[in-house]
């Protein structure tokens, strides 16, 4: 036998071994998740019927229920400021007080007017009672009752024209001062006494917003809407902001939006908090928690049993024979107790024994052994790092 010949022989066999190595475990490890091969090790969980409360929670923002930007409606200067920036301010307090000498002398100037109004008045309504009583002795023609009457009646309308002045005059005064239109908190101030101001300035002379209570917007889907409406219906809606360090605010759903976001498919809303120690700050992000009432009688899964295909989800579900096949099943929500993460589903009976953990490997009709409780899996169930591992991932899948 030559060189050659034994070289082509050897080569050949290397091949042929390398191909069975290649091929063989791959049918190997098809037959252990197959009908009739070793049986996958997998954790399992009956589904379970529960009443769970139905609470959503989203990302939230702070929002004042007021704000407003105090800025003078007369071009005058700055007399006087009577706060601080970032103080507390109560309603009705003196905020500004601008120099209105001009307007106090308008006053002062309606007042007399009035009052001269007034005398005349007087004088002519006496000179009526007069011609009244001299015409009942004959000694005046009616015709002087007639002017002494007209002259009254001139000089009422002219006390209320007069009256009408002063008032005006008053309210022209009253923009020389600016009172806070509500309680809040005061933010920076750019102005000082002296300083010139209009209206239509770009710079307000400061912002007052209202702390407490105080808001918070959010959203959720616009298939709770329906779910929304109902709860609102029946009354008020508890809501809790979720605070740092596991503290928690309640409060009440005041608003839902007229409409949904057609471009989010969500609906906008708002809870309104009672904020005496200013745990909520506008502008910041908070954790909000809606609770809408009850589902009785849900079909409950852990998260962990939940598997995704190309279309739906679905849970498999394991038969008598500890087969298992896939059942498709529709995710209502997600939800946590005792700080484990479970799924409300349907299309899933109760009582249903699925695959809990494990499930990523597995194949329909695939034959399935439950792992002991705090048993360690021999590695051959055909998934990194047995049941515990694939949960994980399945976890981070969804």
């Amino acid at each position: 036998m030559s060189r050659r010949l034994v070289f082509w022989l050897i080569g050949g066999g290397v091949v042929a071994v390398v191909a069975w190595a290649a091929f063989k475990p791959a049918g190997a490890q098809a037959d252990k998740s197959g009908p009739g091969g070793r049986p996958t090790v997998v954790a399992l969980v009956d589904s379970k019927l529960q009443d769970v409360p139905v609470r959503y929670e989203a990302q939230g923002t702070v929002t004042a229920l007021n704000s407003v930007e105090l800025r003078p409606q007369v071009a005058s200067t700055i007399r006087e400021v009577h706060l601080k920036e970032g103080q507390d301010v109560q309603k009705g307090q003196l905020l500004f007080t601008l120099d209105g000498r001009n307007d106090v002398t308008k006053v002062d100037q309606s007042a007399a007017d009035l009052a001269q109004a007034e005398a005349q008045l007087a004088d002519a309504e006496r000179n009526l009672v007069r011609a009244k009583e001299m015409v009942r002795q004959n000694f005046v023609s009616q015709s002087a009752v007639d002017t002494a009457q007209s002259t009254a009646d001139s000089q009422r309308a002219a006390v209320v024209a007069k009256r009408a002045a002063l008032n005006s005059a008053k309210v022209g005064l009253s923009y020389q001062s600016l009172t806070a239109p509500f309680a809040g908190r005061a933010g920076a101030i750019d102005v000082h006494p002296g300083s010139l101001v209009q209206p239509g300035s770009t710079a307000p002379l400061v912002t007052l917003t209202q702390l407490d209570p105080i808001a918070v917007s959010f959203t959720l889907p616009q298939a709770e809407l329906p779910r929304l409406l109902a709860a609102q219906q029946s009354g008020k809606i508890p809501a809790q902001a979720l605070l740092d360090q596991n503290g928690t605010l309640d409060g009440k759903l005041t608003f839902i939006d007229n409409t949904v976001d057609a471009a989010s498919g969500t609906i906008r809303l708002k809870a309104e908090f009672a904020n005496p120690k200013r745990q909520l700050w506008p502008g910041a992000y908070v954790r909000i928690a809606v609770d809408l009432g009850t589902d009785k009688n849900a079909v409950i899964l852990p998260v962990g049993a939940l598997q995704t295909g190309p279309e739906k989800q679905f849970v498999y579900q394991v038969g008598p024979d500890q087969t298992v096949q896939p059942r498709d099943i529709r995710l209502s929500r997600i939800f946590t107790l005792e700080g484990k993460q479970y799924a409300v589903v349907a299309g899933l009976e109760a009582g249903a024994k699925v695959v809990a953990e494990g499930g990523q490997n597995l194949r329909p009709g695939g034959k399935v052994t439950e792992a002991k409780p705090g048993g360690k899996n021999d590695g051959k169930s055909g998934g990194k790092g047995g049941p515990q591992a694939q949960v994980a991932d399945a976890q981070a899948s969804h």
